[in-house]
């Protein structure tokens, strides 16, 4: 009988990944075969088991220690290349060609859209390295279940019950922009509430 790996071993082989992103490889959507970026990766912690599963991961951060950390962590996991393959950037300005990558991920970046604009602008970047039959996996905050329980302060940006301000979608927008992509969703929009705090919503869709 197989040991079960103790829950400090488990964080040595999964990090801190986020666990709707987990999901998605426990379903087989995200595999050892594939090219993944990470786009506003911050210090890699959705990169830990990626690469140790042999996934060919890249990332992006427009935060230079951050890039910094990602690079060491991913160097010292035996990451080839990590200098070249984590870079600081903008995820609305991606340095990568056309697709580059069969999934792009996005936990907890997207919220922090300045407008309309800058929200479509990074989410249309990461449309366009995702090659055909790619996945988007994104998970951002939104209005979704707590609307009137946040206040607007101009260019789709509010304050949170937690005290935060950010760009929040609903799901009629992600809808409307899979549909406008030319995108399929291949799970329903779900949202996670964290009562009197924020919802954070988990959008996942296919290149066709």
């Amino acid at each position: 009988m197989a040991r079960v790996p103790s829950p400090e071993r488990l964080f040595d082989v999964f990090g801190g990944i986020d666990i709707y992103l987990f999901d998605q490889v426990l379903r087989g959507r995200i595999t050892s075969t594939m090219r993944v970026l990470d786009a506003g990766c911050g210090s890699g912690r959705n990169m830990v088991y990626l690469i140790q599963a042999g996934v060919a991961v890249s990332g992006i951060d427009a935060d230079a220690d951050a890039v910094a950390a990602a690079r060491a962590q991913a160097a010292t996991l035996g990451l080839a290349d990590a200098q070249a393959r984590i870079v600081q950037g903008a995820v609305d300005a991606l340095p990568w060609p056309d697709a580059s990558f069969d999934a792009v991920i996005s936990s907890a970046v997207l919220h922090f859209a300045r407008d309309d604009a800058h929200f479509v602008a990074m989410v249309r970047e990461m449309w366009r390295v995702l090659a055909p039959g790619g996945l988007l996996f994104c998970r951002l905050a939104s209005s979704e279940g707590i609307a009137h329980q946040v206040t607007p302060v101009g260019n789709r940006r509010f304050m949170l019950p937690d005290g935060s301000c950010r760009f929040l979608v609903d799901a009629s927008m992600l809808i409307g922009l899979t549909t406008r992509l030319g995108g399929e969703l291949v799970d329903p929009i779900r949202t996670t509430l964290v009562h009197d705090q924020r919802a954070m919503t988990t959008w996942v869709l296919r290149r066709s």
